[in-house]
Parts: C-alpha cells; sequence; structure tokens
C-alpha cells in the first residue's frame, strides 16, 4: 500500500515490511491460479524463474511473454498502484535485455529503476506481481538485497551513467578476473536533463571501453519534458537518428537509433548488435510510455474493476494511439493530473498510479498545501511580474496542478530534474529583484546542497524554499525526508519555518515571498517545511488537538519578556510570551516570525513539539492532564532555525522537565540544540536547570516501514513519552 504521505516522482512504492530474506527466497513460488492466463498453468510468466529462462524461449515467443508481462503491470496497477506507465513502456526492452545480455555477469543499472518491475518479474521475482497476497515482497526500485541481478538501490535519478562507468573501470583495470562482462545502463529522457547525466557521459567518452547506454526516449519526464536539448532530440527521432546536432556524438560516443522501442524482435537484434562491444555506445529507443492502457476500462468502470488481470486483444498488449508526436506536450496533454486515467503516450498520469482502493480519496498532504500555495500565489502573478514559481520536474505529486501551470504561465517554470540548477536559477532571479518559490520533495533537494550554501545562502539571496514530504513516513529509503531539519536548519543565513496549520503555513508563506524591498522582508532564503500527515489529519478533526482544538488566537507582541515570567502556579504566563503571528504576516517582522508560540501555560513539564511533532505534543499533555493532574505547557517553536532564548529562560522557574518532540532525524537535529542550551547555561541554582528529554528518530535509513511503526520504534506516541516524562518524577 502507499504511505500516508502519499509519494509522486520518483516516490516510493509503500509497501509493508517483512522480513527480506524470507520474502526473496519465496519469489519463485507462483501458484498457477494468479497468473496471467487462460485457465492452465502453461502460460510463460510462471515459468520464468531467471534471464536463462528467457533465452529458452522460441523467438515466436517472446511477443507473448510481453503480452503477459503487459497483462500483469495492468492488474497491479489496478490492484496496488505503483509506477506502470513507465514499466509498461519497457516491457520490450527489459525482455530484450536479458535475451542478449547475462545478468548479473553483465551488469544491468537502470536509472531512477522504477522502471525495474519487469526486470523483477525476469529474475525470479514474478510473483510479487503475480499474487496479490505478495505485492509487498519487493521494493519498488532495484536492491541488491532482493536480487543478485540488482546492482545498486536506486530512486533518484541521472546516476546509472556515472555508476556504469564505475563498474566498466574496475571491469577494465582488474581483466578477466573482474567478473564483470557487458555494463549497461538504462536511462529516460525525463531523467537525461538531471546535470550528473551529462557528466557521466563526459566521463563515459573520456574512458573508453565497453559501456552500453541504452536511452528510453519515450517524449515524457514526469510532467513534460522541458529544455533545449529534447528540440535535437525531437529531430532525431523524426529523421531516423541521423539529424544534426546529435548530442551524443557531441561527446564524441558512438550512437544507435532503434525507432520501433516496442518491438521485442528490434531491440534483440540492436543490442545483438551492441553486444561486447569494445567502446562506448547510446543505443537510443523510441517507446511508447503506459503502452497498453488504452486497452483499458474507463475511469468510470474502474470504479468497480475487477481484481483479475486484464484481457487484451492485441498480440503484444500495445495499442494504436495518437497521444504521440506533440510540439508541447506539457500543454498537449489534458489528463489534468488524474492518477486514475492514465492513457498511452504523454500522459502526466501515468507516472504514478494510484489503486482502485484509493478512488475517491482526499488529497495527501503534498497535494493539499502544495495546491493551497499556488492558490495564495496566484492572485499577486498580474502585480508581482518577478514572482516565479520554479518545480525540478516533479509538480503534479506536490499540487502544481495542470490548470494552475496553463493560468501561471510564464510565472511558473519546470526547469527539468535539475534541483541543482533550479536553486541556482531561483538565487539568480532573486538577485534580479524577483521572487522565486522553488518546491520539490525533501529528499530530492539532497541534490542541491551545495547550492543552498553557495549560491543561495552565501549570496543571501531571497529564494523560498517550499520542502515537501518533510519528515518520517512510509517511504522507500530513497525517499526518506527524515535528514531535512538536519540539513537546512544548520545553513548559514537560512531560516526555515516549520508551521503547524494552514494558517500559519500561509502566513510564513506571504512572509517569505514579501516582494524585495519590503520593510518587513526576510533578509535572506527561507525554508518552508510543508506540513504532513499529523498535521492535516489535526486540521481534519480538532480532536486530535485536545489542548487548543486548533483554535489558537492571535495575541501581541511584546518588546521584551521580564527575566523571570513565572504566573502564581509556578508556570510561565502565555500572556508575557511572544509568539504569535497574524496571517498578514507580511507586517509581523523577521523577529517576530522567529518567536516560539506558547499554547498552554503550565508547570512541571514542557512540551515543545515541531512542526508534524506538535498535534503529539498536545496529545501528550492531556494525557499528563488526565491521568496525572499535571498542567503542562505546550509550546510551538514554529522554526527550527533559532532557539527563543527568552522561552528557555521562562521555563527555568516551575519546570523540572524540557520534552522536544521532532519527526525527523535525532542526531544533529533540533532538539539537541535545546539540551545544549541548558548544558551550556547552567545556573547555579540546581533546581532552576530543567531536565531536558529529547525524541526524534535514529540516524538510519528505512525501507517501507509504516508510520505508526516508525512512531513506535522512536517513542513517539502519547504512551511512550508520557511514561518517560513520569519515570523521571
Amino acid at each position: 500500500m502507499r504511505s500516508a504521505s502519499g509519494n509522486g516522482f520518483d516516490s516510493s512504492d509503500s509497501f509493508a515490511v517483512s522480513g527480506a530474506a524470507e520474502r526473496t527466497a519465496r519469489l519463485h513460488d507462483i501458484p498457477p491460479s494468479i497468473t496471467p492466463s487462460h485457465g492452465d498453468d502453461s502460460h510463460l510468466l510462471s515459468r520464468i524463474a531467471s534471464p536463462a529462462d528467457v533465452k529458452a524461449l522460441a523467438p515466436n515467443e517472446l511477443a507473448e511473454l510481453c503480452r503477459e508481462i503487459r497483462t500483469t503491470l495492468l492488474a497491479y496497477g489496478h490492484q496496488h498502484g505503483g509506477h506502470i506507465g513507465s514499466n509498461l513502456g519497457m516491457v520490450e526492452a527489459t525482455v530484450a535485455l536479458h535475451r542478449v545480455f547475462d545478468s548479473p555477469r553483465d551488469r544491468i543499472v537502470f536509472d531512477v529503476s522504477h522502471q525495474s518491475y519487469v526486470h523483477k518479474m525476469l529474475t525470479g521475482r514474478a510473483a510479487a506481481y503475480l499474487d496479490p497476497d505478495r505485492f509487498s515482497e519487493v521494493t519498488g526500485f532495484t536492491n541488491p538485497d532482493e536480487s543478485k541481478h540488482d546492482q545498486f538501490v536506486l530512486g533518484h535519478t541521472g546516476t546509472s551513467i556515472s555508476l556504469a562507468c564505475g563498474l566498466a573501470k574496475t571491469r577494465d583495470m582488474e581483466g578477466p578476473n573482474s567478473g564483470i562482462g557487458n555494463v549497461i545502463a538504462v536511462i529516460g529522457d525525463g531523467s537525461l536533463s538531471s546535470g550528473v547525466a551529462f557528466e557521466g557521459l563526459n566521463n563515459a567518452a573520456e574512458q573508453g571501453g565497453n559501456l552500453i547506454i541504452v536511452f528510453n526516449d519515450n517524449e515524457m519526464s514526469i510532467a513534460g519534458d522541458f529544455g533545449g536539448m529534447y528540440g535535437p532530440l525531437a529531430r532525431l527521432r523524426a529523421s531516423g537518428g541521423t539529424a544534426q546536432p546529435n548530442l551524443f556524438n557531441a561527446f564524441g560516443l558512438d550512437y544507435r537509433y532503434v525507432e520501433a522501442g516496442n518491438d521485442v524482435s528490434a531491440l534483440v537484434a540492436a543490442f545483438e548488435e551492441v553486444r561486447d562491444i569494445d567502446h562506448p555506445v547510446v543505443v537510443h529507443i523510441h517507446t511508447l510510455k503506459g503502452a497498453g492502457y488504452d486497452g483499458e476500462e474507463t475511469h468510470a468502470d474502474r470504479q468497480t474493476a475487477s481484481t483479475l488481470p486484464v484481457s487484451l486483444d492485441s498480440p503484444t498488449g500495445v495499442h494504436p494511439t495518437d497521444n504521440v508526436n506533440h510540439s508541447e506536450p506539457w500543454h498537449s496533454d489534458h489528463c489534468n493530473l488524474s492518477d486514475h486515467e492514465p492513457h498511452e503516450g504523454q500522459c502526466e498520469a501515468s507516472h504514478w498510479q494510484n489503486p482502485d482502493a484509493a478512488i475517491g480519496k482526499p488529497d495527501d498532504p503534498r497535494k493539499h498545501y502544495g495546491k493551497m500555495a499556488m492558490a495564495a500565489l496566484e492572485p499577486r502573478f498580474a502585480a508581482e511580474p518577478g514572482l516565479v514559481v520554479i518545480s525540478p520536474a516533479t509538480p503534479g505529486s506536490n499540487g502544481i496542478t495542470h490548470e494552475f501551470r496553463e493560468r501561471a504561465g510564464a510565472h511558473y517554470v519546470d526547469t527539468g530534474i535539475t534541483e541543482s540548477h533550479a536553486v541556482a536559477y531561483a538565487a539568480g532571479i532573486a538577485r534580479a529583484g524577483g521572487t522565486p518559490v522553488v518546491a520539490t520533495t525533501a529528499s530530492f533537494f539532497q541534490r542541491a546542497y551545495d547550492q543552498f550554501f553557495q549560491e543561495m545562502s552565501l549570496n543571501r539571496s531571497r529564494v523560498t524554499v517550499l520542502d515537501f514530504l518533510g519528515g518520517l513516513s512510509g517511504s522507500d529509503n530513497t525517499h526518506s525526508g527524515a535528514y531535512d531539519v538536519t540539513m537546512f536548519s544548520n545553513i548559514p543565513g537560512v531560516t526555515m519555518l516549520v508551521p503547524t496549520s494552514a494558517r500559519d503555513y500561509l502566513a510564513d508563506l506571504a512572509w517569505a515571498t514579501a516582494p524585495a524591498g519590503s520593510a518587513d522582508a526576510p533578509a535572506g532564503p527561507a525554508v518552508i517545511r510543508v506540513p504532513g500527515e499529523a498535521i492535516l489529519a489535526a486540521e481534519r478533526d480538532a480532536t486530535l488537538l485536545p489542548v487548543t482544538g486548533g483554535q489558537i488566537a492571535d495575541r501581541p507582541q511584546s518588546a521584551s519578556l521580564p527575566a523571570s515570567a513565572s504566573s502564581a502556579s509556578g508556570g510561565i504566563s502565555a500572556a508575557t510570551v511572544r509568539g504569535t503571528v497574524s496571517v498578514t504576516a507580511q507586517h509581523a517582522g523577521a523577529r517576530h516570525m522567529l518567536d516560539w508560540r506558547v499554547n498552554q501555560t503550565g508547570s512541571q513539564v514542557a512540551i515543545i513539539g515541531l512542526g508534524n511533532a506538535y498535534p503529539l505534543a498536545e496529545q501528550t499533555a492531556a494525557a499528563l492532564s488526565d491521568d496525572y493532574g499535571i498542567t503542562a505547557t505546550v509550546i510551538d517553536p514554529r522554526q527550527c532555525t533559532s532557539l527563543d532564548s527568552d522561552v528557555l529562560e521562562s521555563l527555568r522557574d516551575g519546570h523540572q522537565q524540557v520534552i522536544t518532540l521532532e519527526d525527523g532525524q535525532l542526531e544533529g537535529g533540533w532538539g539537541e540544540k535545546v539540551t545544549a542550551y541548558y548544558a551550556n547555561h547552567h545556573v547555579s541554582d540546581g533546581s532552576r536547570n530543567p531536565h531536558v528529554l529529547n525524541f526524534g528518530a535514529a540516524k538510519e535509513f528505512t525501507d517501507r516501514v509504516p508510520l505508526g511503526e516508525l512512531n513506535e520504534r522512536y517513542g513517539l506516541t502519547v504512551e511512550q513519552v508520557t511514561e518517560a516524562i513520569t519515570r523521571c518524577f
């Protein structure tokens, strides 16, 4: 199943986790009753346990194998969801790769690897796509822990050529004893927009030796393809691979073109021609993304669709379609971001298919808050020509809808899969006096870390970053956002805001994007962590915020805080603590945007809940009140850039414990800074040095572990936090 957070481009297929070794050991056991068959066990896919079985097929059986695989993918998409469109386009190419090459001696590296489902079927894991009870047995990306046929854990983009260069280098240095034969990188036209892919091409040409780059050109990225190289690629397709300029030739690489990218026989012939080649070569194959979708039932039919595999009349499962060769795929594709109506060709909806069970469910937090941000920015376009929304290729996943992009026109830029460029580009816009907003997923922003430091922060560029899917989630190990606070909040000059409501989120956005020259505008870049599932759930159900009910009244800002702000009951007075921002945050000023907000005044215990962990703070406070008669102070810090020393000093009076809660990596994170504050500002009166307990995630990669299970693992539950608090008294 998908994680509660919901995922888009190169997002995880979120499956429940179980013992990896046990799962892999059972993959060859394929019950005939659930194969894409006509009622018997004679069908090809059920007999494929390794690439050797593909090689053993008669040539006239390859098309039937492709048809069965395509049928299986379509059924799997209905029941489980996933990156179905990219896999449908790669059926024939993957069958041909395993027909010609000898994996794992011949090393196949799939870029992003979201198109590796077919590869997994052909390398002993078909049962994980055929049997609904076993859908959780494999990840949505390649993973060496699953199979020796998977070279790397890959879920991000652009690195396959570089990785292949490294494999080939070692092979060439060690000679025949390396155990490595042909090295093949499989990369799509969308991934080729990533700068590291060009770095790999540059290195491949210089390095020489056997290296085969299969360039899968389906004329689509997640949304449309954007960039100057796509015109020359279109001319290469139109000319049968003969047009100039040829960007691959420009690097000094050999080049072959295969128009019939969904013809398994043509692909087998092409791959046989380059097998064991002694120099780098690009094999450019023209495929159809989502090949087979046009044979499916309509959206209305899907509401009651059977879970049985779809039966296709076409020999290969590929149907004729007119949805190809659009000059402007973004404007020409009118599927409008629906995850339930994918179709062949240039279809944004076919990037990620939600299962039928998800039809009609409300938006996940990314889409919900993304749409909210775009709705707030759009009315400003007419009066602010420099206001530009920048998406590095993942708009729909983050609520930047097709309709918004159409209306925004030049105020919206898709840079392709280019996070590093997108951030530097935004810094250039800011330097010229514009107002750039860069929006993508937390784990993708890791690719732009240097640009955040140099072009953005060192230059004090007024860039606003919308950080989606930050914090804990049930995603795969390549898409975890658990490290975003550690990354962003420790960059000098960056202000990282962590809103806990839609109101604060919009206020933060208004402040961060205040036009250049505004009196209260921030002096440098601002990162806004887009609220996650816990915040959205609390906004939809106020009982999840038992202390405030989600009703936070604006309070006047005070110019200073008394040295001792204790109330008669020994707690701090909310009236004397700065910390609330009005919706018209443009007028609040940078100082007050960083003030913490005290939402309940109490004593003995102060609970500070950062971002998505804030609802847990209120729920824990309610449990302490109900079960132990303790009225805890509850604080929403609203940002993780700096500490509000006035509030922390005030907590010395009447508070024995300070609790920090964060849904991100604890080590190097935010909560430890509170601990360090009291350790470094120790006072002689021991009773005025609160004991600090930090709750957050361990420094580890997690793979498809449900969010609830992660919270249990890290002690981020009401019961565990309450038990830790009371144990200390």
